[in-house]
């Protein structure tokens, strides 16, 4: 638990990095994302070649691929979001993915959902909506980035049940910078051909942008090693309300960097948001308690 909360109050560091690189280092989403998974895969080679002295093994290769595609295009939706909108907003609209792990469960794995998570989740997104709704004025198209990156990296969570343990999370993670990477190369030189702005190539405008970039991987690598390790250790059910930790240190982040404080109406639907997603995570905790009571 404590690991897990530790985690979820120091990963929204990467997100202050991708915004203020955005804002003060003129540098384009497209190419912070890239940045973030390049380092990611630098910082954890020389851990990954010590831990298996040399011989690496990977079952999976094109899955583990395909995974860090998947949240390479998350993250690059995320940090697009984060440079037009406050910090504390796009995580309130990204706290829909509990909701969407939810209803794909439902969907496509037949896990029963009674009415009483099937009503939290109309109130989960009717929360959404009330701080979607002031930031889609505001920032049109823009407000739903982080409704798309919530369905990708729902996606993304879909792969590790997918992958199992067919490999190590060192590898696994390795392998998510190398496809992150690949991917985001690919989207950065497409929209840099389109000229599209937030798609520029550029190099870091100061010593202090690169270093918050080499930052900004080794958080992403290392934190999300201790995370898998964390749930490795307690249940999801147990865990996962941690999550919302996030919305703590985004407010602080952005009040401090960059002047934004969510609106009361923010703060209602996020309020919202968290109760409702609470009390499905509560829910399941009921139903895997009765099921193993059977």
């Amino acid at each position: 638990m404590a690991l897990m909360a530790g985690c979820m109050l120091v990963l929204p560091i990467m997100d202050a990095i991708a915004k203020y690189m955005a804002t003060f280092e003129t540098m384009s989403p497209g190419q912070v994302t890239f940045y973030r998974f390049f380092f990611q895969l630098i910082a954890l080679l020389p851990l990954m070649l010590i831990a298996t002295r040399g011989r690496i093994e990977i079952r999976r290769p094109w899955m583990n691929l395909l995974r860090g595609a998947i949240h390479g295009a998350a993250s690059l939706m995320f940090f697009t979001a984060v440079k037009y909108m406050p910090l504390a907003d796009v995580f309130a609209i990204y706290f829909v993915e509990p909701f969407m792990l939810t209803l794909m469960s439902a969907i496509f794995l037949g896990d029963r959902v009674g009415w009483r998570r099937w009503t939290a989740i109309a109130v989960g997104f009717g929360g959404a909506m009330i701080v979607i709704q002031p930031s889609y004025a505001i920032f049109g198209l823009t407000a739903l980035l982080p409704v798309a990156c919530a369905f990708l990296f729902t996606l993304y969570l879909f792969m590790n049940r997918a992958l199992g343990e067919g490999d190590s999370p060192l590898v696994m993670q390795a392998m998510a910078g190398l496809g992150g990477t690949l991917f985001c190369a690919t989207a950065l030189g497409a929209g840099n051909a389109l000229s599209l702005p937030d798609f520029e190539i550029s190099l870091p405008a100061s010593m202090l942008g690169l270093v918050l970039l080499l930052i900004l991987g080794a958080i992403s690598g290392y934190i999300h090693l201790v995370v898998v390790q964390a749930f490795r250790l307690a249940p999801l059910s147990l865990l996962a309300p941690f999550q919302y930790f996030e919305i703590i240190s985004a407010t602080v982040l952005g009040y401090a960097l960059f002047g934004d404080f969510p609106t009361a109406s923010k703060w209602l639907g996020i309020v919202i948001i968290v109760a409702s997603g609470l009390f499905i995570i509560w829910r399941e905790r009921i139903r895997v308690a009765q099921s193993q009571a059977v």
